[in-house]
């Protein structure tokens, strides 16, 4: 039984990539100095997913800022007031869309579907002249396989890049941005030849936007983008993976039909519906990447539960073609346990992250080919149960207060405009009151405090 990941934490278990960015920002280190650190954590993260039995471990899923803006990268879609005239793309031009510079401002950002991670928005037109400027995606995988760790290499799917992308500046609001398909197709085929040619067997293609409630004519978009890829596809096995919500009906069909595909990946932790879609038929002879252990936060994985899914599941899709997976990319989640040594033995058992997912994973892969660690899977249950039961979690006393509450207990007992005229004789606020949500800037005075009350000075 094969374990699949969607993808994995870039920052490193203690922000090594982090700090390696605020130095290279502030001028403190290298261009080199930063590409060592981002080479040292792709080579431990591959190499801890090969040391779990991983099967399908991920490649160009590590990012130096989000994995749209490394799309855009590689279709050279970079708008022209970064003055960038061709090659590849180096940090320059790159840290320049994301961040802006002294002269321009950086391109837009915004949340990364219902998550809290972000990414940068694509600026498109009719005009843009889309080329092949960013080889990272077929460096990383040659990397990984230099290091001994064959990997599926990730791509933003050619529909999902679109429809997360935006008219530029000038162009019409009403400018259809699923016309530049065939414009850009001719570089994904550029880099699928390229991959091929490395020696990669498999590709993973990320079209998450297939979770939306789309339009026929988006729809059809995905069926136009993967049968003009089919030739050059050919010889390789295609995943296209999905995450965050259930997949609608009319997607599920669109997705299952797509030639030269596969296998399909599902978010099954946040889409239980769209199990009820896989049992009610799926495709004879593809494989199903089945995302059971949730992506998306730091609990532990009820083990039992989701076996008993991938059981269930067994029988629909075949034992060979049945593959354990993450609902998401593990990137919305923390890095490692073993950096928390503060926490308390009961709390610890609760939790799980990225790197105690991957073992979860594979737990639950070796458990389905008859290969159960019951010492792992026993411990996984008791850490459920005392969850479940402890006091630190379940309070008698708010359960009988909520259970007590009254319809009435919901309404409040004066109208708006009286309590707004309390509010205003207490507060006398402005027309336009401000607040902050966040933290405040840090001066360097107050930096300096901090560090020696730390340090306890």
């Amino acid at each position: 039984m094969a374990s699949h990941i969607v993808g994995y934490p870039r920052m490193g278990p203690k922000r090594e990539l982090k700090f390696a960015l605020e130095s290279f920002w502030d001028g403190k280190s290298s261009a080199e100095d930063l590409k060592k650190v981002a080479a040292d954590l792709r080579s431990s993260i591959w190499k801890q997913m090969k040391d779990a039995g991983i099967k399908y471990i991920p490649s160009n899923t590590f990012s130096y800022y989000d994995q749209v803006l490394d799309t855009t990268a590689m279709i050279g879609a970079v708008p022209p007031r970064y003055g960038w005239n061709g090659g590849e793309i180096e940090f320059g031009t790159y840290f320049s869309m994301a961040r802006g510079n002294a002269t321009v401002p950086a391109m837009e950002m915004t949340k990364w579907f219902d998550t809290n991670y972000h990414f940068i928005v694509p600026e498109l037109g009719p005009d843009v002249k889309f080329s092949y400027a960013s080889h990272k995606a077929v460096e990383e995988y040659k990397e990984a396989k230099a290091l001994g760790v064959d990997t599926v290499p990730v791509l933003v799917g050619p529909v999902s890049y679109l429809l997360l992308s935006k008219p530029a500046k000038g162009v019409e609001k009403s400018f259809s941005l699923l016309s530049l398909l065939d414009k850009i197709l001719p570089i994904y085929k550029e880099v699928i030849a390229e991959l091929k040619a490395a020696g990669a067997s498999w590709i993973q293609f990320d079209e998450p936007t297939l979770v939306k409630d789309l339009e026929s004519n988006q729809l059809q978009a995905f069926t136009s983008a993967y049968s003009a890829l089919e030739s050059s596809l050919s010889g390789l096995n295609v995943i296209i993976e999905t995450y965050f919500a259930d997949v609608p009906a009319a997607a599920f069909k669109t997705l299952t039909g797509l030639k030269g595909v596969s296998g399909y990946g599902f978010d099954l932790v946040r889409g239980t519906k769209t199990l009820d879609l896989i049992k009610g038929g799926f495709p004879s002879g593809k494989y199903l990447f089945a995302g059971v252990v949730d992506g998306r936060n730091i609990w532990a994985n009820d083990l039992a539960s989701s076996l008993s899914v991938l059981q269930s599941l067994e029988g629909i899709v075949g034992k060979d073609k049945l593959v354990v997976s993450t609902s998401c990319s593990l990137l919305h989640t923390a890095v490692d346990l073993v950096n928390e040594p503060k926490l308390d033995k009961e709390l610890k058992s609760w939790l799980a992250f990225a790197a105690q997912k991957v073992v979860e994973v594979n737990a639950l892969a070796k458990a389905l080919a008859g290969h159960k660690e019951e010492a792992f899977f026993s411990a996984n249950a008791a850490a459920q149960a005392s969850r479940k039961s402890s006091p630190r979690v379940t309070n008698e006393a708010v359960q009988k207060a909520a259970a007590a509450l009254k319809g009435s207990d919901h309404r409040r007992a004066t109208n708006v405009s009286a309590r707004l005229d309390v509010q205003q004789k207490k507060l006398n606020l402005p027309v336009l009151p401000t607040t902050t949500i966040g933290s405040f800037p840090q001066t360097m005075e107050l930096r300096k405090v901090r560090r020696e009350y730390k340090a306890k000075k």
